[in-house]
């Protein structure tokens, strides 16, 4: 079974970045992945400072060891600055290539405003880095607040479509770049 592990980028309740994380996490189980929130906003993380060791920090521990343990990933960040968020960039600092090289990934960004790929081009960057494979399909939500309804649900049948189709092909090439069933 393909084991996945979602991280979402934004510590705001009621963030969209966590409610796009959700429905591609649920889409994946759908498809018989094991999937795991690993939630920033519920982790005492430190500011990476390129040490190895975080003694202080138990959450790191936690990140490192669901993140290796995982075959894929499935990221989600709002677009701050035209860009990856802090936390999120925070969070794959604390990671190493013992933890992510191999891991097949999945992108999402979710801008307030029109849609673009700065954030989603970047993460590719970050990940290609470290030795991840990331799959070619990626969403970016624009203009967020009328992508969702008030129980989290995706309005727009195209969007929830571009989400099975992202899902598919995290689950499936997982299975083929991991060799996992």
């Amino acid at each position: 079974m393909v084991k996945i592990v979602g991280i979402g980028g934004s510590l705001r309740a009621g963030s969209y970045s966590q409610l796009a994380l959700k429905v591609a996490a649920s889409r994946a189980q759908a498809l018989g992945a094991e999937v795991e929130i690993f939630d920033l906003r519920s982790s005492a993380l430190p500011f990476c400072d390129g040490e190895n060791d975080y003694p202080d920090y138990p959450d790191v521990e936690k990140l490192r060891n669901a993140v290796k343990q995982a075959d894929g990933l499935i990221l989600a960040t709002p677009e701050y600055h035209g860009s990856v968020s802090g936390a999120l960039k925070n969070a794959l600092d604390l990671l190493t290539f013992e933890h992510l090289d191999g891991k097949v990934a999945g992108s999402i960004s979710v801008l307030g405003g029109q849609v673009n790929s700065n954030a989603l081009n970047d993460l590719r960057t970050i990940l290609r880095w470290v030795h991840a494979w990331v799959i070619p399909e990626q969403i970016a939500i624009g203009q967020a607040w009328k992508a969702f309804s008030p129980d989290g649900k995706l309005l727009d049948e195209k969007l929830s479509e571009r989400f099975d189709e992202f899902a598919k092909s995290l689950v499936e090439n997982t299975q083929k770049l991991r060799g996992v069933s």
